[in-house]
């Protein structure tokens, strides 16, 4: 007995879609706090929404750009502040 119905191509872009826009989010909040988690996980889901052909890539595209802006902030704060973590 199945449970679920069968994933077809339709939902799996519309996953990529929610994935994409997922990485956008999670990388604009990381610029805020929490870069040093929120910014992997942002490429993480960039990567694979692209991977899996979502129809918004250039929101995979710019959460790809700010996971990676999210690891530069930090790089940037530790440098300036001698420490992994930072505050205003």
């Amino acid at each position: 007995m199945q449970l679920t119905a069968p994933a077809t191509r339709r939902t799996g872009t519309r996953d990529a879609d929610g994935m994409a826009v997922a990485s956008f989010i999670l990388g604009l909040l990381g610029l805020l706090v929490l870069n040093l988690f929120l910014g992997p996980i942002a490429i993480t889901l960039a990567a694979v929404a692209l991977w899996r052909g979502t129809d918004r890539r250039g929101r995979a595209f710019l959460g790809l750009g700010l996971g990676v802006a999210d690891l530069v902030l930090l790089v940037a704060f530790m440098q300036a502040d001698s420490t992994v973590s930072w505050s205003f």
